[in-house]
């Protein structure tokens, strides 16, 4: 992850002062709060040490700005000071539930790997966004229909139990972007939300979907709703919620949004064309999985993302930048989920692994796997359909490069991803955006 720092860039103009005079009051020491005392020591980065002595109720008081926790006794203006140090007076800020709303609706597995000088959780910084979020869904359901089934059907997945990171991603490139552009207007913000809104909707309707035609049972630990309502009503229910997403789009009055978010509709359903009849040649295969991966997947995530950028009227760089991050972050994601449905268990996804080779799906371990072992290739061609193949197929993604080739590709995006989101102003959402690439790579569900 990324440090916050101030080092080696100037601040200037009045939105930095009013944020640099708010930072200063948000972190100034306090009488009776703590007292420092100088002491020799050899500390990185400093020939001194500092020591608070601080009584045991104010200690649990820690100081959160923005998901960043400082240790008590160490702030803004020591940071300014001694910026390079910073790795030393900084720690994980982690929600709990015992000193924060809670979040189960947006919380997910944290990454793994060293921490770095200041490590940000976007789900904490986007705090005032996602708070409410799913329950602002509920209501739009709920209020566009007097047929309480169909609410409860088409409410069904939004319980608060998904990752949200769709969502999460869509506010974060927005509120990086309007940091870029100096607009952090309460309307823009406000625009901006119901992007986000929009792709969790979208992406719901389409589980919704999903599971009318896999027959699935059980998505995110519990039966599916094609396990608990007839395929008729599942299915209209997935249309319904749909149509209340794109009213909501419709309302907000711009014509390029609608555009770019319509896109994700058209690619969401050739996608699943695309998998429902996938014969091709051995050249072929890879190509066609990752168009299709982009469609069913990461064409959400891009054009949301760049639906945010459209409103916020950034010019077609900004724009840009917003879309491949989004494409990238998106393959990622499906990529490293292909990856689990063949290392994670069962209770850990929340639905039964190894679920791509029973639906006769060629994920991009199978595919690597065969330039190992060719005998996979006349399984991908039926399916997996006879007796015996999916256990082999499965044997044999193990024994092969399949698995480790699948998390290098799914890597690189990531870092793709990373480098996009610095070319925009340094901020704690643009940080947030480095961020998310370590929690896709990292997450084991």
């Amino acid at each position: 992850m990324a440090c916050l720092s101030t080092s080696g860039r100037v601040v200037c103009g009045s939105r930095r002062q009013q944020t640099h005079k708010f930072l200063c009051h948000l972190f100034g020491r306090q009488s009776g709060y703590a007292t420092a005392v100088s002491s020799s020591g050899s500390g990185s980065g400093s020939g001194s040490q500092l020591q608070w002595n601080v009584n045991s109720q104010q200690y649990q008081l820690v100081r959160r700005f923005h998901g960043l926790s400082f240790n008590p006794g160490k702030d803004y203006l020591d940071l300014l000071q001694n910026s390079h140090s910073c790795s030393h007076n900084l720690k994980y800020s982690q929600c709990s539930k015992t000193n924060l709303r809670q979040h189960s609706s947006v919380h997910t597995q944290q990454p793994a790997g060293p921490v770095r000088e200041i490590q940000i959780d976007p789900y904490i910084i986007l705090d005032d966004e996602l708070k409410y979020f799913y329950d602002d869904v509920r209501d739009l359901l709920q209020s566009g229909t007097s047929q309480p089934e169909l609410d409860t059907i088409a409410s069904y997945y939004f319980d608060g139990q998904g990752k949200a990171l769709r969502p999460m991603v869509t506010m974060l490139m927005a509120k990086a972007i309007n940091y870029h552009l100096n607009n952090e207007s309460h309307q823009l913000v406000h625009k901006q939300r119901q992007v986000a809104l929009f792709s969790e909707m979208v992406h719901s309707a389409s589980l919704v979907h999903d599971d009318v035609i896999d027959q699935s049972d059980f998505r995110r630990g519990k039966p599916s709703v094609n396990a608990l309502w007839n395929h008729k009503k599942v299915t209209m229910a997935g249309d319904y919620i749909l149509s209340i997403a794109s009213i909501m789009i419709a309302r907000l009055r711009s014509d390029d949004v609608t555009i770019v978010l319509s896109q994700i509709l058209t690619d969401l359903v050739q996608g699943e064309f695309m998998q429902l009849g996938s014969r091709e040649t051995e050249n072929e295969r890879f190509a066609h999985y990752l168009t299709k991966t982009y469609r069913k997947t990461a064409s959400l995530i891009a054009n949301a993302l760049k639906a945010t950028a459209v409103i916020a009227q950034a010019d077609d760089n900004v724009a840009e930048v917003a879309f491949q991050y989004g494409r990238n972050i998106g393959l990622a994601f499906q990529l490293v989920d292909d990856m689990l449905d063949f290392v994670s268990s069962t209770e850990q996804m929340g639905k039964p692994t190894a679920a791509d080779l029973k639906l006769g799906l060629a994920t991009a371990p199978v595919l690597f796997a065969c330039e190992k072992y060719p005998e996979l290739n006349p399984m991908v061609m039926r399916r997996f359909s006879e007796p015996g193949d999916v256990e082999r197929a499965f044997e044999l993604v193990h024994k092969s490069h399949g698995l480790e080739q699948t998390r290098f590709l799914a890597k690189k995006h990531c870092n793709e991803a990373i480098r996009l989101a610095q070319e925009l102003t340094e901020s704690p959402y643009q940080k947030g955006l480095q961020v998310v690439a370590d929690l896709v790579i990292n997450r084991l569900k």
